[in-house]
């Protein structure tokens, strides 16, 4: 739903029930002043049926549509979803009712195919998308890949382009040694113009306290290449300015407000295996600078609290005793983290890389991870979660 006028327009969306399910592709007007809800019929070809989609209104009283997500039966229990990628335009004509579709094929670097995206009007006839999940199905399982990417639309010129951090102004003026300082200021336009490199795949994991290993992908277009590089050590040293820098995790559903050109994040959920982890962070961003992103309220990982479902009373009473061993289990660890914490896994050594580390001790957490996630765990997940609990540890370490 999008303001537009003196009029709140609603498109699409969808309604299941136990048996069945629909989408829908109609359009709804509710006047402001009259307080009356109106069905609209546009003319021409408008976006198929689907939810989740983008809405932005343009200066001029148009609405953009973007993207969605839709499923349609294709024979008895099988499904097929349709993460849709197209683009339209809802135009008002010069009676307040009459509405036209046209589709746009917008130019530059647009987003990746994903659902569950979030989306706000920024500054400079701006609008922004963030995140957002792209569920890959493999045989009986779902693995969705999460981003936490920023894509601008610019609606007058019709261009998608990615959002991308250019690091703090004190950090790219040790990065330029050597070099004329281009003129500041030069911003959105030039990021527009630069060609991108090709999307790299950024793969983060993070270790729970029973073994389950969160693999959160993100795939961001790579920073456009600077000319008159002095050597490829600047370079590999920007990056990792770059790569130090705090940002949110992947996550869809995400909350967005922009107030004053700063855009503020907050919350959203991701998925590991059958988990789903809620967020409660709060971060901005100032999207005229597009420098670094801010942390206004960490996430407490302390604070999550587990929710299952039963079927039965008695499994009731099973989870029950379930959690009472979990806490139980967790004030022995914690009672163990006072004896010792994290001695008791081996130390680092001064200078030693994370590799040699890894090689020396990869025995060690093999079997820590194989007695979180017991006997009956594939060896090849087992060395994955031992080598991600060595690297968290390592990380923590140095």
């Amino acid at each position: 739903m999008v303001a537009c006028k003196r009029q709140l327009i609603i498109f699409g969306g969808f309604h299941e029930s136990a048996r069945d399910y629909i989408y829908y592709n109609d359009v709804y007007a509710f006047n402001l002043d009259s307080f009356t809800w109106s069905r609209l019929a546009p003319s021409g070809i408008g976006p198929a049926p689907r939810s989740g989609c983008q809405m932005a209104t343009t200066p001029e009283g148009s609405i953009v549509i973007y993207g969605g997500y839709s499923k349609q039966r294709i024979k008895k229990d099988v499904d097929k979803g349709t993460l849709h990628t197209d683009m339209f335009k809802k135009s008002a004509g010069k009676e307040e009712d009459k509405w036209a579709w046209s589709r746009l094929s917008p130019s530059g670097v647009k987003p990746t195919p994903r659902s569950g995206f979030s989306v706000a009007i920024g500054p400079n006839n701006r609008s922004l998308l963030f995140g957002g999940v792209h569920d890959e199905e493999e045989e009986e399982s779902i693995e969705g890949d999460f981003f936490n990417d920023i894509y601008f639309y610019d609606i007058g010129k019709n261009r998608w382009f990615p959002g991308q951090l250019k690091g703090p102004k004190s950090e790219k003026r040790k990065r330029r040694r050597g070099k004329q300082a281009e003129a500041e200021g030069a911003g959105d336009e030039e990021l527009e113009k630069q060609p991108p490199q090709g999307p790299v795949e950024i793969v983060k994991e993070v270790v729970a306290e029973d073994g389950t290993v969160m693999t959160i992908k993100q795939v961001i277009s790579g920073p456009a290449e600077e000319k008159e590089r002095s050597a490829s050590e600047e370079e590999e040293e920007e990056e990792g300015a770059l790569g130090q820098q705090v940002e949110p995790c992947p996550r869809s559903n995400a909350m967005l407000a922009v107030k004053h050109g700063v855009l503020y994040v907050y919350g959203g959920m991701f998925e590991v295996g059958d988990r789903q982890f809620t967020l409660s962070d709060l971060y901005s961003i100032d999207l005229h600078k597009m420098e670094e992103w801010k942390v206004l309220v960490e996430m407490d990982p302390k604070a999550q609290e587990w929710l299952e479902e039963s079927e039965s009373d008695e499994e009731d009473d099973d989870m029950e005793g379930a959690e009472g061993g979990e806490e139980e289990e967790e004030s022995s660890e914690e009672e163990s983290e006072d004896e010792g914490g994290e001695e008791q896994h081996p130390s680092v050594q001064p200078d030693e890389k994370h590799a040699d580390y890894l090689a020396r001790t990869e025995q060690y957490w093999i079997k820590l991870a194989r007695s979180n996630m017991g006997p009956d765990a594939k060896e090849k997940k087992v060395v994955k979660v031992a080598h991600a609990m060595a690297k968290t540890f390592y990380e923590d370490s140095v």
